[in-house]
Formats: structure tokens, sequence, C-alpha cells
């Protein structure tokens, strides 16, 4: 009867721990996922003249934002690093993948079955501020401009107003009743914080 109930205690004792060990790693792995979840807002342009912008990732990625009806923006129309050197390549005046041996585009699926590998840089990480070396490239990227032999840096302010504008115009010509700012309705995005 003693061994019997020394024995239990035992297995008592060990399933236990186990259990403490299980749900510690539980907590652990759910607490990192949940570090990894895509933004539903993101505020850029803090410092910016005209205020603040606040995006809204979650209408953009979703669906209840999109430029032909009934599709949802694609992830690389923004990230568009997030995506292989060949397709990058067929989007002119686009030359980056990153990282450079990427064999994914960067999907919302992807992004949830392993935010860390699906590979999203920020856009700062390589369109840096003027005057500043970006993260990822050796130089801000520059572009011809269209029409011109002038060459354009597209520091954080270029990019995001080229890739904001020419989306939202995009927008505009497909879907005509869209509340989509246009290049000359800044203060839509722009708000100044008290």
């Amino acid at each position: 009867m003693r061994k019997s109930a020394f024995l239990l205690g035992g297995v008592l004792l060990v399933a236990t721990g186990m259990a403490s060990v299980v749900g510690d790693g539980w907590w652990r792995a759910s607490a990192q996922q949940a570090d990894q979840k895509m933004p539903d807002v993101v505020t850029m342009g803090k410092d910016a003249k005209l205020g603040q912008v606040t995006f809204n990732h979650a209408k953009h990625n979703n669906g209840a934002y999109n430029i032909t009806p009934g599709t949802p923006i694609a992830c690389i129309s923004c990230h568009h690093t997030a995506q292989p050197a060949a397709e990058v390549a067929k989007h002119p005046p686009l030359k980056t993948a990153w990282p450079a041996d990427r064999t994914t585009s960067l999907t919302a699926e992807l992004f949830v079955k392993g935010p860390r590998e699906a590979g999203v840089a920020n856009c700062r990480e390589c369109h840096a501020r003027t005057g500043e070396k970006p993260k990822l490239l050796a130089a801000i990227p520059e572009v011809k401009h269209e029409g011109s032999p002038a060459l354009i840096s597209l520091n954080n302010m270029q990019a995001l107003h080229r890739t904001c504008a020419g989306c939202h115009t995009e927008v505009k010509k497909t879907i005509p009743t869209s509340k989509a700012p246009t290049a000359n309705q800044c203060t839509i995005c722009h708000k100044k914080t008290a």
C-alpha cells in the first residue's frame, strides 16, 4: 500500500512538472506568435510637416479596399521587395528583391505560417530619409523620372508618396466612386496630432 502511494505520488509529481513545462512552453509560443501579428494600423510620417499618416493596414490587405472590385490588394503591391528577383524584374523600375535569394512572394497566408520566414522589410529599411544610409541597401534607390533623364532619390517620402498616390490614381480609374484620396488631397491622409 505504501509502495502504491509512493508510486502514485511520484507519478503525480512528474505529471505536474510536465504540465508546468508544457504549459510554460505553450504560453511562450503563443506570446511569440502574438508579437508577430500583422499590424491593423501603421502610423507613418510622424515628423511630416503636414502631420502623420494613419494607414489602415487591415482594410488595405483584407479586401475592404481594392483596385479591382472584389480583389484584395496583394501584399507585394506595397512590399515590392518581398518576391523573387525574377518577379521584381517584370515591374520596372523596381530592381530589388529582399533577401536577394528569395524564392517566395509575400502573401497573408505565408505571413501567418511563419512571420519571420515571410521576410517583410519595413519601407525605411531601403527607403531611408535623405542623408541617412538604408539598413538593407548600400544607398537609397534612385530611378529616372518618367520622360526625363533626371534621377530621383527614392527616399522614404518619395517612395511612399509614389506608391500611395499611384495606387489611389488606379483606384479612381477603376472605381470612380471611391473615396481614395488623389495626389492633391494631402490632408485626407496627413493629420496633425494634438
